[in-house]
């Protein structure tokens, strides 16, 4: 049976099975990332093109701020506005999971700036990393501008969902002490009542 208090403590922290499992989750996600930014992306949907790409030699970028707002009329059909529009939602909740973990773990972390910062260096490295990647194998990746910015906004939401996660641990685990303790007169009570 699942049991809440085996992975974290009464004030949300974790306990050292959560500390290690999260190390898990973390290395694992990391390892996931890695595979899903930094590997040649050929032909992901056919009869999509992504409005603003732009070309130099074997390296593509898409340097439009806001490109999906800016651009939004060039796309012509339902299909290139759902895959536009979803990358953008996938690109703010890309970081979001390593970000948790890393929350999770790293008190000293949990800054809206320190997130902030961590969030867009993360992103900053990935996209820097993928137009290495067009230089040295042409890999098919693109330097968006507009991942900056979603990658970062998806760490401070990580942010905010730990801290309600955090508040909602600490009211779940009080209340079921709460139930405890008031089981546990009860029965001491029954037995006060048996036992005269």
């Amino acid at each position: 049976m699942f049991q809440l208090k085996t992975w974290v403590d009464k004030d949300g922290e974790l306990t050292p099975k959560g500390r290690k499992l999260s190390r898990v989750l973390v290395y694992t996600y990391l390892l996931c990332l890695v595979l899903l930014c930094w590997t040649p992306q050929y032909g992901l949907v056919e009869g999509v093109e992504t409005p603003g790409i732009q070309h130099f030699g074997r390296v593509v970028v898409l340097l439009t701020p806001f490109n999906s707002l800016t651009n939004f009329y060039q796309l012509d059909s339902l299909k290139e506005i759902v895959f536009v529009l979803g990358q953008n939602v996938t690109n703010i909740f890309l970081l979001s999971p390593l970000i948790l973990g890393l929350l999770a773990l790293y008190p000293r972390f949990r800054s809206w700036k320190k997130v902030l910062l961590a969030t867009f260096v993360m992103s900053l490295t990935i996209e820097v990393g993928q137009v290495i990647l067009d230089l040295l194998i042409d890999a098919n990746r693109v330097f968006e501008l507009d991942d900056l910015w979603t990658n970062t906004l998806g760490g401070l939401l990580a942010l905010a969902a730990y801290r309600l996660l955090v508040k909602l641990i600490q009211t779940h685990l009080k209340e079921v002490k709460k139930t405890w303790e008031l089981y546990a007169s009860q029965v001491s009570l029954i037995f006060y009542h048996t036992n005269t």
